[in-house]
């Protein structure tokens, strides 16, 4: 079961069937211990979601923590990237329980060393997994503590600090922000009401039940309301939150959904004016129109594997100032190298709110090339069928498998990767043209 909940980059699984209160107990007795061989310090920040569990999970780690004589700050309701904050603020250790965009059924954890650096796998995941699994012995340390701390008016004035004073009393925009009911219905009144915005809210109330849709913009059925509100309202710009508010999806005043990777070519603009020749990391799925447009506006683009692990990590390697997924992750040096779906919503807004554009004739230089989007495909073998795949291509075509297998010609290129926790394979392909697009695309899915 453990190999199964402790993923990639996170825990995740089955309320009561697999993320038990017996388990999250047993969470905060490995993670103290792992966190006692790092010699980190010797308190943990906790957080949590509006998932009904989250809460007695929260208690439940809580208990494993302290009986480890480790201390323990619990903030109360947060998003991910409030608790990141809070563990870069604090120069803390933190944790996170979430499930992100997962449906109500499931819940999870997110962790972090001190300074908001990730745990993934390779960084913590595994050890913390044979702890659990051997058993952690009974500390002869005095039992922690547990004390509260409300940070959310100070995580709402670090993120506007990141901005010049005027920034946002310039043009009133008309935006629309679908929570999800998830918890951007907790930060983003907070933060907007400091904005000169017409705001309208959609799905603020917190319920881990989901009640209108899930809370994972990435499905285009669970933008359709945000869309329609939209043009109802002749808003200047929509923002679509998923449940635990670290990744933001952009919706124009056409109603039409943003290609992450012209948000992420958008912010890379402007950091690159404020820190000109800096290094702005993509990863391999994002548009070439990203490291085009970071080369001309005379920065480097460094190249990652798809994972925010990979992307922090190469962050702290290379002194990147930026780094954007095709997700809809954005991560900032300034925020401890962590992502915050709150603060690209912010850059965005300050792009609007200078310019006297509308978003969609904003982004337009951005959007060079036609995408398919991210398409699974539920396969037996995912490395039979990628070596499959290369074998049709490998004669032609430059082939590159930094992440799964990437194939590029001049006026196309495809990326296909498993998935890290199903039975699927991930298709990307972008081309010059749609047509082009159309055919590289259902080739590839006929092979598949």
């Amino acid at each position: 079961m453990l190999e199964k909940i402790i993923k990639a980059y996170d825990i995740r699984g089955l309320v009561k069937d697999e993320i038990t209160l017996d388990f999250s107990f047993s969470l905060g007795t490995a993670f103290a211990k792992f966190l006692e061989y790092e010699r980190e310090p010797g308190t943990i920040v906790v957080g949590e979601d509006m998932r009904p569990s989250s809460p007695l999970l929260a208690d439940a780690f809580s208990d494993g923590a302290t009986s480890q004589g480790m201390d323990v700050i619990r903030i109360g309701l947060a998003s991910t990237d409030m608790l990141y904050f809070a563990s870069g603020k604090l120069n803390l250790p933190g944790i996170m329980f979430t499930a992100s965009h997962n449906p109500a059924k499931y819940n999870g954890m997110k962790l972090c060393k001190s300074g908001a650096k990730p745990i993934g796998q390779e960084s913590g995941l595994v050890k913390i997994r044979e702890l659990i699994e051997h058993g952690v012995p009974i500390s002869n340390r005095p039992v922690g503590t547990i004390r509260n701390q409300n940070l959310l008016q100070d995580y709402v004035d670090y993120l506007l600090a990141q901005f010049s004073k005027n920034t946002f009393s310039k043009r009133k925009l008309k935006v629309v922000i679908d929570a999800g009911n998830g918890m951007a219905g907790f930060t983003a009144p907070a933060v907007m009401k400091q904005l000169n915005i017409d705001l309208t809210p959609m799905y603020f109330e917190l319920d881990g039940n989901f009640p209108n849709h899930d809370a994972n913009p990435i499905e285009a059925k669970n933008l359709k309301d945000l869309q329609k509100r939209v043009k109802k309202e002749g808003a200047d710009i929509g923002l679509a939150f998923d449940g635990d508010a670290d990744r933001c999806f952009l919706i124009d005043e056409k109603g039409q959904l943003v290609n992450p990777s012209a948000l992420t070519s958008l912010i890379a603009v402007r950091q690159l004016k404020e820190k000109p020749g800096s290094l702005i990391i993509y990863n391999l799925i994002s548009s070439k129109a990203v490291p085009e447009v970071i080369a001309e506006n005379g920065g480097i683009g460094v190249r990652s594997r798809v994972g925010h692990s990979y992307i922090k990590s190469l962050m702290a390697e290379s002194g990147a100032i930026f780094g954007g997924e095709h997700s809809g992750h954005f991560y900032f040096a300034d925020f401890w190298r962590a992502d915050s779906g709150m603060l690209a919503a912010l850059y965005a807004l300050a792009e609007l709110k200078a310019s006297k554009s509308t978003l969609s004739e904003l982004l337009k230089p951005f959007n060079r090339y036609a995408a398919s989007g991210e398409i699974n495909s539920k396969v037996k073998d995912a490395t039979k069928s990628i070596k499959l795949i290369r074998d049709k291509y490998h004669d032609k075509y430059e082939i590159d498998e930094l992440d799964g297998l990437t194939v590029t010609a001049d006026s196309w290129w495809f990326n296909l990767r498993p998935s890290n926790t199903e039975p699927l394979l991930r298709l990307n392909v972008e081309a010059n043209t749609e047509k082009e697009m159309v055919k590289i695309r259902d080739t590839v899915l006929s092979l598949i």
